[in-house]
């Protein structure tokens, strides 16, 4: 890396693909799957290596974040549609990215909420029905349409 005459790292400097994984925490993998997903993005060398900008750290991050809170990537893209494409967004971006996935994370603690609120009740019936159980399968959403415990992946935990 290049330093400046006090010693520190230049802030127009660009990262390499490991570089960015090691700060950013992620493995090259994850940054070539971002890359194709479209949120983030580099340039390239004349030797064909890929290069980041150092404001792709920060795009990282908010990736990391948003998949320990379960935010689905697809979201995250749509959010990082809105903010500029180059430099360090604002304060004021970062605070509309977040309040695009609110939505989200509600849906998804109230959803958690009513699952921990069932489950206890449904350990404790034993009933063991996949056909009558409100826990499994709430109102028997599943009757008919498809055979099997891969259908009950696809039911909306909200009931």
């Amino acid at each position: 890396m290049t330093d400046d005459a006090d010693g520190r790292h230049r802030a127009d400097e660009e990262l390499s693909v490991g570089q960015l994984a090691e700060r950013g925490g992620v493995t090259v993998s994850a940054l070539h799957f971002y890359e194709r997903q479209g949120l983030i993005s580099s340039t390239r060398t004349p030797g064909n290596q890929r290069r980041y900008r150092r404001s792709v750290l920060r795009r990282v991050a908010v990736i990391r974040a948003a998949q320990r809170a379960g935010i689905p990537l697809a979201l995250v893209a749509d959010s990082f549609s809105e903010l500029p494409s180059d430099g360090v967004p604002t304060q004021a971006d970062w605070q509309r990215l977040s309040e695009h996935w609110r939505g989200e994370l509600d849906t998804r603690i109230a959803a958690l909420e009513k699952l921990r609120g069932s489950l206890g009740g449904c350990i404790g019936c034993g009933c063991l029905s996949l056909a009558e159980c409100g826990f499994v399968n709430p109102n028997d959403q599943v009757a008919g349409t498809r055979p099997g415990a891969r259908a009950f992946d696809r039911i909306d935990p909200t009931g």
